[in-house]
């Protein structure tokens, strides 16, 4: 599999866990600025921002660690022009989290970090 075919199956199975989470997939890959934000889903209250992140091994760390500042930075910017684009004011209860998933002896272990970042801008 190429990087681009890697990334939507570990997405999908993303998908697959938030939704028997309770989560509701509104949209996924939106995309503007240059930027991506790989799921875009309603939990409870909220509109998340969901960043999802593969590690084979933690040979370069854990997934989590690379949503660096500069990627949240540009998601928040994206979350704020995806509320604009549905006319959904600043205030909405939004939510930036991370789906992290590594692999445990060819099993995937999935962290859902809810709140894992707050607005930058």
């Amino acid at each position: 599999m190429n990087k681009r075919q890697v990334g939507d199956y570990y997405e999908n199975l993303a998908c697959s866990y938030l939704q028997k989470c309770g989560a509701r997939i509104i949209d996924r890959n939106y995309r503007a600025l240059r930027g991506e934000i790989d799921i875009i889903a309603w939990d409870d209250k909220y509109l998340c921002f969901i960043e999802v992140k593969y590690r084979k091994d933690k040979r370069f760390g854990a997934p989590e660690a690379a949503v660096t500042i500069s990627k949240q930075r540009q998601i928040c910017k994206l979350s704020k022009l995806y509320l604009y684009s549905k006319n959904k004011s600043i205030d909405f209860p939004i939510r930036y989290d991370v789906i992290a998933i590594t692999d445990d002896d060819n099993i995937p272990v999935i962290r859902w970090h809810k709140n894992a970042f707050d607005y930058i801008g």
